[in-house]
Parts: structure tokens; C-alpha cells; sequence
């Protein structure tokens, strides 16, 4: 085959919003002009689903959004042909004749050259694609600037079959629209897959994925290439809006090759970027002034608080102190420190007059019985009602502190802590929790925004005299790796027991876990940065007859 002239193709790492057609069009349009008039491009390639954003789930059901896509093809097509020789691919939900496909077309000079209907439908974890779409079947290969291209959608690379079709229709290198989402350690395995096609296929890959927070799902990017030995991988940036320009050289061997390459990215940054980007589209696209959480003097209201600055700004967070007879001093000394160093706008408001009306209202009801978690959680609940009637006379959307150890076991309070708009550390661990404020802690040590106190100090909830969280729950190192083989292993007790864990313990830990579904159902969303977080990816019943054995069976 004959050589042609090197060219240049930009993979645009773009932040769409769901249901926002007419907005994520512009964005195309805008990274197709930019692209052009800075790095000279010939193609821009553009997320999966990028005109609808993803996952736009029972939004495709809606007569409404056909409508509107068809719209936004027509207007890509004559934008397009303005601009002069661009070509772009962009991804879409197709409706055809009563079904429905996950697509991208190719867009040269206003006018359609090639269409592709993704193959492989993923219906695991976060996914729900078979709901929806209809599976493609057929190979796409189209030819630019000299170059013949094949064109595979998400799932797709992660199976042998649909590269392989590409690569026998004669395609010189692939490309491969994302919308997937972060979880802790996806980059690694995402290249190592793609690497693998590569190997398989002997062509070259260009991977583009989306970035931004969509509900509970992240995504982060990070776009890169392979080359056909899959062994030299160039890389973009995560969690940052880019075009990414990438020379393509086609003739007998072709190769792809970014001007700049980023390292692999450190998996504990990685997760707290997550965190942040995710709070901040959650609050931003959701239209939010900014946001509000009680700040107890705990790790996890730290943490959160940190997050949230981070996201927002100083100027969009608001922290509220709620302190009764058990709140200690260095509670409240902690948390007035670290608003302070944050700069956010600080509040003390105490829960008393509030407990004891309504523990006087229910005094007479009450008679006789022992005092046990019912006064705990009236203390929850005053701080919430406080919370909440900040939170719906500013404006500003309540955050939730809570983490995964917490929901898994049930350790938090309905309507009570668990109450508010979103929860960024919902998908963490209390051992994560940790690990994140020494981490955060590290990056600037000459201002560390959490109180050192905050993070080596026992845990507490503080609702009663000297309490601990190790009086109700095993230690930390103990229960984060007992939740993480059950919740995200699907381990049976059996299993886990022989990891090394007392048995007696991984029941009572299960146990709890079954139990408190129901509280879970009512609990905020939040980032999703595991592989099985609480939510689209957690299924289990609430009304169950299913027992864990007892220490005898």
C-alpha cells in the first residue's frame, strides 16, 4: 500500500450532560473549530454517545429526544461543511425503523460516509445497555486523508470480535469512543485490554474517552494510543477537558502518535480526583448555588468538607457545627480549625433546646423503657432538621458525610445523618477515609487542611458518654476487607473465613449488611469509585428470607 502524507486526528476528551443535546452539540461544534484552527486536523473524534451524554437510560424512551438528535445531526452536518476539509465521528442513539442502536456516524464535508451500530451490549455492573439498544453486526471501516479506518464503540474493544471484523475489512488502525466510567485501577486495565487488541489485530488503537460526573458515575478520560505491537502507550491527562492531537502516519505499517504523553497517574490522586470532579458536576449541573454539611470534628465531615472546597471553592461551602452534652471540646476545637484554615463560612448551632423538646414530647411515651439508639438518633435527626432548613432557605444543596462502611453496616442514622443531596464519600471506605485525609493532608503540608487530631484520634459519633465505633463495629482493618470481599468479591461466609477472618465475626458483619438494605434505598447517591458501589450496581432484596449460617451450621 501506498504511503500517504502524515495527518493529523484530535480525540476530543469532552463533558457532556445528559439530556443537554442541544448544549453537547456546541461542544462538538467548538472542539471541531478548535481542533481544526489549532492542530490543523483532518478528524475529530468524539465520545460515545456525546449528542445525548451518557448514560441517558429511560431518557431514550422519550419521543422528545429522537427529535432532538435528528435536529443535532442536521446541524453538525451544514456546521461541518463551513468549516472546510474536517471530518468528525461522534457518537449517538440511533432510532431506526422501531429500534434503537448504540451508533457513531462519520461526518465528512456535510455529508454522511459511514455509520457504525456498536456490537457488544454490556449488562453488568453499571450497565444496562440491553434494555435499550439493539446489538450491531456488521464491521465499519471508512477511508480518510489516505488512511482506512475502523471504528469499534466501548464494550466493543473489551472482546476479541469486533476489532478482528475491522481488521479483516482492511482497517490501518482503530479507534475506540468511550463513555466509561472511573473505578479505582480502570486506567491500568483499560490499556492492558486495549493493549491486547492490538497484539491480537496488529493494527494501532487511538482510545478516547469522555470525562465529567454523571450521577454516581465519573468519567475520567484519559485518552491515549497504542501502537500495533501494543506495547508503547501515549496517554492524556485524566479528568481534564482536552483535545488531544495525534499524528496519524498510514502506508504499510501504520502508527499513531501523540505530541505529549502523561505518566500513568497515581491511583490515590486518581481517587480523589474522582471525588472532587464528581461533587462538582453533581453540583453544578444540577444548577446549585453551592453547599452545606454539618462539620462534627470527625475524619469523615473533614474529609467531605475538604472535597467539597476543592470542587467548589471556599466561597461555595458553608460548614454548620451542631454540638449537644456529648460533643467534646476537641470536636469543637477541630472543627472551628479547620473551617478557618478552609476559609468557608462558619456556624455554630446547638442541638440542645431542640433534643430536649422533643425527648419532653416524648417523655410521658417513653416511660419505663431504658434509654438505648432511639435518643442517639433523635440527635441525629435535630442536627438534620437544622441542616435541611439551612440547606432549603439558601439555596444550597445539603452534603452527606457518610462512607461505605458506614452504609454497608447500617451505621448511620435514617432521616437523620444520612439525610442530603449527595454523598461524595458514600463509595469509600472508613480505611479510605484515612488513607484520603493523609493524602490531601500531604499535598500541601504547609497548609494542611485537616487537623492532624481529626485523622489519629479514635472515630466517634459522639451520642453518647466515651463512646467509639469500635463499640459496635470490629476494627476498621478488620471490617473494610470482610465488606470488600462480600460486597464487592460476592464472597460467600465460607470463603471469606478461610481469607484469614474469624467466622463468628463475618457473620455478624453480614448479617448487618442484609439487614440495613432498607436504609440504603434511602440514601443519596454519591461518586462511585469501586467496582460494586451502593447503587446501579447493587441489587439485593430489602424483604429477604436469606440467613447467613450461625457459627455452629
Amino acid at each position: 500500500m501506498r504511503d500517504s502524507a502524515p495527518w493529523t486526528m484530535a480525540l476530543a476528551q469532552l463533558n457532556p450532560l445528559v439530556g443537554d443535546v442541544a448544549g453537547n452539540t456546541e461542544q462538538c461544534i467548538e472542539a471541531i473549530r478548535q481542533a481544526r484552527s489549532q492542530h490543523g486536523a483532518r478528524l475529530v473524534v468524539l465520545p460515545e454517545m456525546m449528542l445525548c451524554g451518557y448514560p441517558p437510560e429511560d431518557l431514550l424512551l422519550h419521543a422528545g429526544l429522537q427529535q432532538r438528535i435528528e435536529h443535532a445531526l442536521s446541524i453538525l452536518m451544514r456546521e461541518t461543511a463551513d468549516l472546510g476539509d474536517v471530518a468528525c465521528v461522534v457518537g449517538f442513539p440511533e432510532y431506526t425503523e422501531g429500534r434503537l442502536y448504540n451508533a457513531a456516524v462519520v461526518i465528512d464535508g456535510g455529508r454522511e460516509i459511514a455509520r457504525y451500530r456498536k456490537w457488544l451490549l454490556p449488562n453488568y455492573q453499571v450497565f444496562d445497555e440491553k434494555r435499550y439498544f439493539t446489538a450491531g453486526t456488521d464491521a465499519c471501516v471508512f477511508e480518510l486523508a489516505g488512511t482506512r479506518i475502523g471504528l469499534t464503540i466501548c464494550e466493543d474493544v473489551w472482546g476479541e470480535a469486533p476489532a478482528a471484523a475491522a481488521a479483516k475489512a482492511g482497517a490501518q488502525c482503530l479507534i475506540a469512543m468511550n463513555g466509561s466510567p472511573y473505578e479505582v485501577g480502570a486506567q491500568r486495565r483499560r490499556e492492558a485490554v486495549v493493549c491486547q487488541r492490538a497484539r491480537e489485530t496488529g493494527l494501532p488503537i487511538a482510545y478516547v474517552n469522555m470525562i465529567g460526573g454523571q450521577d454516581e458515575l465519573v468519567f475520567d478520560g484519559g485518552s491515549f494510543v497504542v501502537d500495533a505491537a501494543g506495547e508503547q502507550i501515549q496517554r492524556s491527562a485524566p479528568f481534564e477537558s482536552v483535545l488531544v492531537p495525534v499524528t496519524v502516519s498510514a502506508g504499510a505499517t501504520t502508527t499513531l502518535t501523540m505530541s505529549d504523553s502523561e505518566p500513568l497517574p497515581d491511583e490515590m490522586a486518581n481517587l480523589y480526583k474522582a471525588l472532587v470532579f464528581g461533587t462538582r458536576d453533581y453540583v453544578q449541573k444540577n444548577g446549585f448555588p453551592g453547599v452545606l454539611l454539618g462539620l462534627s470534628g470527625g475524619i469523615d465531615s473533614a474529609l467531605t468538607l475538604t472535597i467539597a472546597v476543592d470542587a467548589l471553592g471556599a466561597e461555595a461551602v458553608q460548614a454548620i457545627m451542631m454540638p449537644y452534652h456529648y460533643t467534646s471540646s476537641m470536636s469543637l476545637e477541630d472543627a472551628a480549625a479547620q473551617a478557618n484554615a478552609l476559609g468557608v463560612a462558619y456556624e455554630v448551632i446547638s442541638i440542645e433546646p431542640i433534643v430536649t423538646a422533643a425527648l419532653g414530647q416524648l417523655q410521658p411515651h417513653f416511660e419505663g423503657i431504658a434509654a438505648d439508639t432511639t435518643e442517639e438518633n433523635i440527635q441525629s435527626r435535630s442536627r438534620c432538621l437544622l441542616l435541611m432548613a439551612m440547606s432549603n432557605k439558601t439555596g444550597n444543596m445539603l452534603l452527606t458525610t457518610g462512607n461505605k462502611s458506614e452504609m454497608a453496616v447500617g451505621y448511620a442514622t435514617l432521616y437523620g445523618d444520612m439525610a442530603g443531596g449527595f454523598a461524595p464519600i458514600k463509595d469509600c471506605s472508613k480505611s479510605q477515609v484515612f488513607a484520603l485525609a493523609r493524602w490531601r493532608n500531604q499535598q500541601t503540608p504547609e497548609a494542611p487542611p485537616i487537623p492532624d487530631r481529626v485523622i489519629t484520634r479514635p472515630p466517634s459519633a459522639e451520642l453518647r458518654p466515651d463512646q467509639q465505633d469500635s463499640d459496635s463495629l470490629p476494627e476498621y482493618d478488620v471490617l473494610d476487607p470482610i465488606l470488600a470481599a462480600f460486597i464487592e468479591r460476592d464472597l460467600s461466609v465460607e470463603q471469606i473465613v478461610a481469607l484469614g477472618f474469624d467466622e463468628a465475626t463475618v457473620i455478624r458483619v453480614l448479617t448487618m449488611v442484609r439487614r440495613n438494605e432498607y436504609k440504603r434505598r434511602q440514601a443519596p447517591p454519591g461518586v462511585r469509585v469501586s467496582p460494586r458501589a451502593f447503587g446501579r450496581d447493587w441489587r439485593y432484596p430489602i424483604t429477604s428470607g436469606y440467613q447467613f449460617p450461625s457459627p455452629r451450621d
